[in-house]
């Protein structure tokens, strides 16, 4: 009897440690607002104008160049040289040992994709603090995974999500409301707060996309958010910039767009989820399983942490190959897309 009740105590410690844990994980995923730079007498109208300029935390103040900070109206050249150095003081930005560098990854959190072995695959789910990017052809399910991941990133992180909301920029229309309901429902949760907590905007041109970027990093700093889904990241780049002409500027732009996706996704710790067009590749072989490549070329490449081939399967079935990644070895599984997201492969 008392061999029981002490093992129901330690089963109780153990829940209980494993909740603050738990706990720990979202304290740790933190920013501070620039609302604090008042107490080391920085005006409230430079404090404004840097926000109108996008910058909302004083993380973004410490990652950006003088010459950028410089670039805001009405901040002098000795205001930026003061809040660079306040930034510097309060944001650690210094060499740290490995050790600490991997106690730091084991607070981040992963969202569930809503299949057990795609997450299997990804070791987690969907990696915050990070960008993962997946591309392929139409109807391989790249919009359906965006849809389910808003939702899911909702969850308590015991069951696979961050407790925090989510952006969806939407630059082709494909965004549906009622699809999130129906995954909400799946996942027992209230499908009326569920598309609450769904904050979306219609990127019109790639300029709009870039400003929606601004948007989202004011609205990021009033309030806990897990996600930031841009379905496609490259389809208006495509089209506003067309010819070998103007692939020099695209390219230049695109690289802008994504380093900014890059600042938000380590300064607010969210899961940045984008999704890439393929064409053909001529240089392919004809009898290959994919003579398809993403767009984009070495720039999104290159600003990718995690990069996922989707194919199609029989059925509704699809194939998810990691394609590129710094810490998941090559490899594949099965998943599947129904009425209520994405879900595992059905035989």
């Amino acid at each position: 009897m008392m061999e029981q009740q002490q093992q129901e105590q330690q089963t109780g410690d153990q829940f209980g440690q494993q909740q603050q844990e738990e706990e720990e994980i979202e304290i740790n995923v933190g920013y501070q607002t620039l609302d604090v730079l008042q107490e080391h007498g920085i005006a409230v109208n430079d404090l404004q104008k840097l926000q109108d300029a996008g910058y909302h935390t004083v993380e973004s103040i410490a990652h950006a160049t003088v010459r950028k900070l410089s670039d805001v109206k009405g901040i002098s050249e000795a205001k930026v040289v003061k809040l660079k150095d306040l930034a510097k003081s309060m944001v650690p930005m210094d060499f740290k040992t490995a050790a600490d560098a991997l106690e730091d990854r084991k607070s981040l959190v992963t969202l569930t994709t809503g299949s057990i072995e795609l997450d299997k695959l990804l070791e987690g789910g969907i990696e915050t603090g990070s960008m993962t990017e997946v591309f392929g052809e139409f109807r391989t399910g790249k919009t359906q995974l965006c849809h389910t991941l808003c939702v899911t990133c909702q969850m308590p992180v015991a069951d696979g999500g961050a407790e925090g909301k989510a952006i969806y920029i939407d630059t082709e229309g494909s965004f549906r409301p009622k699809r999130l309901q129906e995954i909400a429902e799946r996942f027992g949760l209230d499908p009326a707060i569920a598309l609450e907590n769904v904050a979306y905007a219609r990127a019109q041109n790639s300029e709009h996309q870039i400003e929606l970027l601004k948007m989202a990093a004011a609205i990021m700093a009033q309030d806990r958010y897990a996600l930031i889904v841009v379905d496609s990241a490259t389809a208006l780049f495509r089209t506003d910039y067309t010819g070998r002409g103007e692939l020099s500027e695209r390219q230049m732009q695109l690289g802008q767009f994504l380093r900014q996706l890059t600042r938000l996704s380590e300064e607010f710790g969210v899961a940045v989820f984008i999704t890439n067009q393929v064409v053909a590749d001529p240089g392919a072989m004809s009898f290959a399983k994919d003579s398809t490549k993403p767009i984009g070329g070495n720039i999104i490449a290159h600003a990718s942490t995690t990069r996922l081939r989707l194919r199609k399967a029989r059925g509704d079935n699809r194939i998810c190959t990691i394609f590129d990644s710094p810490t998941l070895p090559e490899s594949d599984c099965n998943f599947a897309i129904s009425s209520k997201g994405i879900c595992d492969a059905t035989e």
